[in-house]
């Protein structure tokens, strides 16, 4: 067997966890290459809700991300810590490995993978891949989900554990990608335990520091052919951004904030 590190590409949104996970990875495996997509518009992202959930809605789930700005920026020095005791590293990715899209799902994104030919693909923060990329080279790709799933599938998975009474199920899963919405099989899961001093904003920092060990046993499964996919916590559900309401009620019932 090769000693050779695993050769991996990594498809990233431009965000803290994807910074977060290749400093959580870049000693374990060969990263060839980091393909990070552009932001899409909140206004495209509200329209799209829109279409799905209704305009009140989206109405609330708008006025929650205005007024969390201001929670999120008083997070700031809980999340250096966090990042701190737990032995992240949040620096710039090394601009010699980028590569900015547009889209993750362009054709650029499918004719890079092939020349690469990476031996595992790893996702972070990107929007859902389309089948032609994930059929561009025939490897495993990994996306590490802050949620349990299939329970928590979609968004602030540790966020919703905690609003519905279930801290049991307040953690993390890395799995194989598929065309759904957290929906491929999973590889591993863990669960955190947040304190007082955690919130919406700090749970998926913590849930990363989980995540980054499980990342690494998925790539040296890949790496030694044993990687096998397990049962999730059912049943299965798909969440997505608290309302102001939802939220507001959650912290006067719960004190989840």
């Amino acid at each position: 067997m090769s000693d050779e590190p695993l050769r991996v590409v990594m498809l990233c949104g431009n965000d803290r966890s994807s910074r977060l996970m290749f400093h959580g990875l870049k000693a374990h495996v060969s990263i060839q290459c980091i393909i990070v997509e552009s932001r899409v518009s909140n206004l495209a992202l509200a329209r799209r809700r829109v279409k799905k959930l209704g305009y009140r809605r989206v109405a609330g789930q708008l006025l929650f991300i205005a007024c969390n700005k201001a929670m999120a920026y008083c997070s700031k020095a809980r999340i250096r810590q966090i990042i701190r005791e737990s032995g992240m590293e949040d620096g710039d990715f090394p601009e010699t490995l980028v590569m900015h899209v547009p889209t993750i799902n362009g054709q650029e994104v499918v004719e890079r993978l092939k020349q690469l030919s990476p031996e595992s693909v790893v996702v972070n923060g990107t929007r859902i891949l389309s089948r032609e990329v994930l059929a561009a080279v025939p490897v495993p790709f990994i996306n590490t989900h802050v949620g349990m799933t299939p329970r928590y599938r979609g968004v602030h998975g540790g966020y919703w554990a905690l609003a519905n009474g279930d801290p049991d199920h307040c953690g993390v899963t890395v799995h194989l990608v598929d065309p759904g919405i957290d929906t491929g099989g999973v590889l591993y899961q863990a669960t955190i335990h947040p304190d007082r001093r955690d919130n919406f904003n700090t749970l998926p920092v913590r849930q990363l520091s989980a995540a980054i060990p499980l990342m690494r046993a998925a790539l040296d499964d890949v790496k030694h052919h044993r990687i096998q996919t397990r049962t999730g916590v059912l049943p299965s559900g798909l969440w997505s951004h608290p309302t102001l309401f939802q939220y507001l009620k959650t912290w006067m019932a719960r004190g989840v904030h």
